[in-house]
């Protein structure tokens, strides 16, 4: 009889983000020790890309990550064979076995289901009681029916590790789990081991993986931060040069969503708008006469002195000079369609956001960011009332 495989890491989501940020660093941290164990990675989405890539994710081979890029101004290339994920499971058709395998062996879970994927639908119930039945749909649901097997077969905690580009993840992942549960009618013991035994970490992630490589592997930038708010009984799945604990995550989050991030989803809005190549990279729409200074001339007059308003000018002002750096990297492909994805509730959380947080004088001296704002919402409206 072939000995299961254990796997303490259960990661939610196959996005070759994920294989070339978390998955590289347990892969980096194994042969020293340095990581709890292997992974088990789970599709969630049931779609035909994420079969595909979960036949090719756990071969013992591993997949290429190449790492492309300017590190300390001296041009790198170099590939990584990753051999972290020992196991691939599809939510859907292997739910049964997903879940005994949860219950006995999840240690951590890590999760990447795009910004929309913690969110449930306000009239969502999903079945506690029992075996878990047919897979629930969406990931929260998914999670919760999860985390009542766990708490049924042995009670032990977890520590959940959510990446997705929210704010304050963590509490946001908690708060809609414990919002189904009750819903659901679970019992005060299942609701005091979500809220009070697991844990549920606030992190911030920041990788530039610019394109797959197919069956499985990422093309990515050297930069690279995991950066996990301390909290009384965090746990890590290893330990790692780009895995960083802070006391507060704000700050880091603040600058990273409305420097980099909002830099990018302006990009996206300008090739939207003025329906430029369908290929089209940051790097290349850069070069573009028109839009060269376009992220200088925001950083520069709206951006840093928001920043400047809330206290943050020295901190913002070094990031936009990273930023615009790893904009230029002569070695990544970063497709403004890729960022163009999801593009509403992105200007929503990058620009809107960032207007929400100034204070209100500010806001009125920032004349670009309203307009995109307001430019997507009305055109969100427009397609809300068609529909």
């Amino acid at each position: 009889m072939v000995k299961e495989i254990v796997t303490p890491i259960f990661q939610f989501g196959t996005s070759r983000f994920l294989q070339a940020h978390a998955d590289l660093f347990v892969h980096e941290a194994l042969p020293a020790g340095n990581a709890v164990g292997p992974i088990t990675v789970v599709a969630i989405s049931g779609s035909a890309a994420g079969r595909a890539r979960l036949q090719a994710l756990a071969r013992d081979e591993g997949y290429p990550v190449v790492i492309r890029g300017l590190e300390k101004g001296l041009r790198v290339e170099y590939e990584i064979g990753v051999k972290s994920i020992r196991r691939a499971l599809d939510a859907e058709v292997d739910w049964q076995r997903l879940a005994t395998l949860f219950a006995e062996q999840a240690e951590f879970v890590v999760s990447n289901t795009t910004e929309a994927g913690l969110t449930i639908s306000p009239d969502l119930f999903v079945d506690l009681t029992g075996d878990p039945g047919p897979a629930p749909a969406g990931y929260p649901a998914k999670l919760l029916v999860l985390l009542a097997k766990r708490f049924a077969v042995s009670a032990r905690p977890v520590v959940l590790l959510p990446t997705e580009l929210v704010q304050r993840n963590g509490d946001t992942l908690k708060e809609v789990l414990i919002a189904l549960a009750k819903r659901s009618g679970a019992s005060d013991a299942l609701l005091s081991f979500i809220a009070g035994d697991c844990v549920f970490a606030n992190s911030l992630v920041d990788r530039i993986v610019s394109s797959a490589i197919e069956p499985v592997g990422a093309i990515a930038e050297p930069y690279a931060l995991w950066a996990i708010e301390r909290q009384a009984g965090l746990r890590l799945p290893c330990r790692h040069p780009a895995i960083a604990l802070v006391e507060d995550l704000e700050r880091i989050e603040r600058l990273k969503l409305h420097i980099l991030n909002l830099g990018h989803t302006v990009l996206a809005q300008c090739w939207m708008t003025d329906r430029l190549r369908p290929d089209l990279t940051v790097r290349e729409i850069l070069e573009l006469e028109g839009y060269r200074n376009l992220p200088t001339e925001i950083y520069g007059s709206e951006v840093v002195p928001g920043f400047k308003a809330r206290g943050l000018e020295q901190e913002a002002t070094a990031y936009v000079t990273t930023t615009l750096e790893r904009f230029d990297n002569p070695l990544l492909d970063h497709r403004l369609s890729d960022i163009a994805a999801g593009h509403l509730i992105k200007v929503q959380r990058r620009v809107g956001g960032f207007l929400r947080w100034v204070p209100q004088e500010r806001r009125e001296q920032s004349p670009s960011l309203a307009k995109i704002l307001s430019t997507v919402d009305q055109n969100a409206d427009r397609q809300s009332v068609v529909q």
